[in-house]
């Protein structure tokens, strides 16, 4: 009879509702102004804050306050010492968003080791690319475990054993015994963790961030975007990216936020459900995404009514853009879909960052909104002539802000040079959070490193202060001198009826002939060989109109266009899988 009144009594106790973590607590908030993380979440855990997780519905799922975090990251840290893991020894794990990931990676930095966050795979390439792509990134960490979920063991386990590490489930590696060991007690100036870029395929960069480093960026972080005791945010972002590791999981540990997650896949299936999330919420207040994201979800809205009756987005005060090309009629579409559900546009809160300086390199002020420059494009591709006899052409140019605290910005020429405002040249920035360099990659550091100053490979200037980017130098099509972004071909093609954002590519290629010459890759959906046909005059006819030169228009399947592991277009993979035949186009139509 007992028995069965405690089973009873434990049903009920199971069947409470779950209740999210606390907005406000009396803990006095601080402003990652911490020697190192441990202390960090050493101090959070004395408040009523945390994590808390949601299923593919934004249906709250788990909650984690953070005091219950730290005491499961110390027991994991005790496993891991126990395991044989020594201070310095890298741990590479799998990085789900959930409660396990969290632990291992506070685990990792507790017991002195450096968690290194491997991405999760995605719709944009299948197995065997997938185990290569952790493969090579194993190789560049070197680690001494990796840390999987038991779901992906198969794909994991296969990457491991190409590279003679030991690889474990972390459900196994979780109920390991914990032994109480004393913990190795971090400086400041140790490393705190291993970031791969999204990009990271080929040759993977590392950047090492130090305890310093990273409090420094998460203070300026919560300064620049003036954070509030009342503030509360969510999140859908991967925690292998540097937005959504370093500006949704550390940023709101080392400022004590209470957070929200939406798993990046479950975005993926039902975008918004992270409004849904946004409006049920009370409280919430941050919540950042790349311009995909605010694109997604307004495309979902274009053929939708009663916007007000679904949604309530009048307290998001902080709707964070970065981690791509800010584009500002995405922003406007997003603005229109949503007003009516009291979404402002000043709410908008642009940012410039990268992995190599910790995360944020500028960040707007906060009620500022989405600000552009309209910039002549002879400007942009360097001409000094400009193009006689033909209409000007402008550009809108998305203000990023201004440098976040401890943050000095210079705009300089090629051979280091420094450039006068408006003046359109490479991005330097330096500061207390740019790395130190790049894991075991000498060459790489010094190829972007000097005396201190980070060169971010991104082209933009300066302006009243404000840093405006342009584009990625790397990007940049070089034809007779002149310079083409890319970008500029892709968002006219997609001017088109019938493509959108991420369905065109474009680069330079040289012609059987000798020649460079643009291409442009566009992922068409009509089957019809003379709809094909006319599709590629009105694409080459649009490239003219703006470079003045024949392109190669290659129309490909849908989905076939690589991305990298955050969803960003990836055109040197386009490029590269264009030249070895194995981007397939469309034959022409006889």
């Amino acid at each position: 009879m007992l028995e069965e009144v405690v089973v009873a009594l434990k049903a009920t106790a199971d069947a409470q509702p779950l209740v999210r973590t606390a907005t406000r607590d009396d803990l006095p908030r601080r402003f990652s102004d911490f020697d190192t993380l441990g202390e960090a979440l050493d101090y959070a855990a004395r408040g009523a804050r945390g994590l808390n997780f949601h299923d593919a519905r934004g249906n709250l799922a788990r909650v984690y306050p953070y005091a219950e975090l730290r005491a499961d990251a110390i027991g994991c840290a005790h496993r891991m010492i126990a395991h044989g893991l020594k201070p310095g020894d890298r741990i590479a794990l799998i990085a789900e968003t959930g409660a396990e990931f969290a632990t291992l990676f506070f685990g990792a930095v507790y017991a002195g080791a450096w968690p290194v966050p491997l991405p999760l795979p995605t719709s944009f390439g299948g197995r065997d690319s997938y185990i290569d792509q952790l493969a090579v990134q194993l190789d560049s960490s070197d680690p001494a475990l990796l840390l999987f979920p038991a779901e992906l063991a198969e794909m994991a386990g296969a990457a491991a054993a190409s590279r003679k590490v030991e690889g474990i489930a972390w459900e196994d590696f979780l109920a390991c015994p914990a032994p109480a060991v004393p913990l190795p007690q971090a400086r400041t100036s140790d490393i705190a963790y291993l970031q791969y870029s999204s990009g990271s395929t080929r040759f993977p960069h590392g950047v090492a961030v130090t305890h310093h480093a990273l409090l420094n960026n998460l203070a300026a972080h919560s300064h620049g975007m003036a954070l509030e005791d009342s503030d509360r945010c969510i999140s859908w972002l991967p925690w292998y990216h540097d937005m959504g590791l370093v500006g949704c999981f550390l940023s709101p540990v080392a400022n004590q936020v209470s957070t929200d997650y939406l798993k990046t896949e479950d975005f993926a299936r039902r975008p918004l459900a992270w409004l849904d999330m946004i409006s049920r919420n009370e409280g919430t207040t941050l919540s950042y995404s790349p311009t995909f994201g605010y694109d997604i979800c307004a495309r979902r809205m274009s053929s939708q009514s009663k916007v007000a009756d679904r949604f309530d987005l009048s307290r998001w005060r902080v709707a964070g853009n970065g981690a791509d090309m800010i584009r500002p009629d995405v922003m406007q579409s997003f603005v229109d879909a949503f007003a009516a559900a009291g979404f402002k546009a000043s709410a908008f809160l642009p940012s410039y960052g990268l992995a190599e300086a910790t995360l944020a390199v500028s960040i707007m002020p906060p009620g500022e909104g989405i600000v552009v420059e309209l910039v002549e494009e002879t400007q942009l591709s360097g001409s000094s002539t400009g193009g006689a006899g033909r209409p000007q052409r402008f550009r809108a140019i998305v203000n990023c802000g201004k440098p976040v605290r401890d943050m000095t910005v210079e705009i300089r020429e090629e051979d280091g040079t420094p450039l006068p405002e408006r003046a359109i040249g490479k991005v330097w920035a330096k500061g207390p959070s740019i790395m130190q360099g790049y894991f075991r990659d000498p060459e790489a550091t010094a190829a972007c490193m000097l005396d201190g100053w980070l060169d971010t490979g991104d082209m933009g200037y300066l302006s009243d202060g404000y840093v405006y980017i342009v584009g990625r130098a790397k990007d940049m099509i070089i034809i007779n001198g002149k310079n083409h972004w890319p970008q500029d071909i892709e968002w006219a093609v997609e001017q088109l009826p019938g493509f959108k954002a991420g369905d065109i590519a474009a680069f330079a290629i040289t012609t059987p002939g000798g020649e460079e010459t643009p291409a442009v890759l566009v992922q068409c959906r009509t089957s019809d060989p003379a709809e094909r046909t006319r599709l590629r005059d009105e694409i080459r006819d649009k490239v003219r109109s703006i470079t003045g030169m024949n392109c190669v228009v290659e129309l490909v399947p849908p989905r076939t266009l690589p991305r990298t592991s955050s969803g960003k277009l990836s055109r040197a993979k386009a490029r590269n899988l264009y030249l070895s035949g194995e981007i397939q186009p469309y034959e022409m139509a006889a």
